[in-house]
């Protein structure tokens, strides 16, 4: 099966025009028999933590707006993964994942470590895997990716694939391009400890007060690169994923 991960540019706080880039990367994915399309983590709106109003860029998934939101995205032959902010019916935010198959929303994945210090987020709890076709897989967000145990779970309940969207903008003064290597030391370390392939999606450039050097990358079952992005570029990562066995 093939499947991509997108390097998005990063895009201002609050912005939505992520859904018109995707939207065409979509479309080239249908013509080019890519399954899967991994987008960035919070590639919607942004990551709330910086905003002034943290909930200001939040979509509710208790009553369609989440669905609305994606439709420009639905596709027969492409399932997408979109990082955004979610309000629950609690009115709690988390920092959530959404697949988008078929024009549906098929399932949520809430980040379990929001942040190092602190974050408006609440913590997730599960650690669901989905289906799409003969594919089984998991979702690690950003930081939940450094720890095995996620990872580990979402292996014993048979995904082959683990999708990492990432979110590496940062404030000029602490953006560095060392946060790459770190990113794929983990991709390699998931893969090996599991026989998973690990593909990561982060955002890449400069946007206000805020950078990312783009870490996405596609590791094999077997912890080898097979892919990988410049630094500070927009691309589209694309692999046939193999199971090991």
């Amino acid at each position: 099966m093939k499947v991509a991960a997108y390097q998005a540019p990063l895009l201002a706080a609050g912005s939505l025009d992520a859904i018109d880039l995707i939207q065409e990367r979509v479309a080239w994915c249908e013509s080019e028999g890519v399954s899967i399309l991994c987008c960035p983590e919070a590639v919607l709106g942004g990551l709330s933590d910086y905003p002034e109003n943290h909930a200001r860029f939040a979509i509710r998934t208790d009553d369609g707006q989440l669905a609305e939101a994606l439709a420009p995205l639905a596709s027969f032959t492409v399932t997408s993964i979109v990082g955004f902010t979610e309000i629950a019916d609690d009115d709690k935010l988390y920092n959530a994942a959404a697949v988008f198959h078929k024009g549906q929303v098929a399932g949520i994945y809430r980040k379990l470590h929001p942040a190092i210090r602190r974050s408006v987020y609440s913590a997730g709890s599960a650690t669901p895997v989905f289906r799409v076709d003969e594919l089984t897989f998991g979702i690690l967000i950003c930081y939940d990716s450094t720890f095995p145990e996620p990872a580990r779970a979402m292996a014993a309940q048979g995904a082959t694939v683990l999708f990492v969207p990432t979110n590496n903008g940062l404030p000029t003064n602490r953006a560095y391009p060392g946060l790459v290597q770190e990113a794929r030391a983990s991709d390699c370390d998931r893969a090996i400890e599991n026989s998973v392939w690990v593909v990561r999606a982060d955002v890449a450039g400069t946007s206000g007060e805020l950078m990312s050097y783009g870490s996405s990358g596609i590791v094999d079952a077997e912890g080898n690169v097979v892919q990988e992005t410049n630094l500070q570029t927009p691309h589209l990562l694309v692999a046939d994923v193999m199971a090991p066995w």
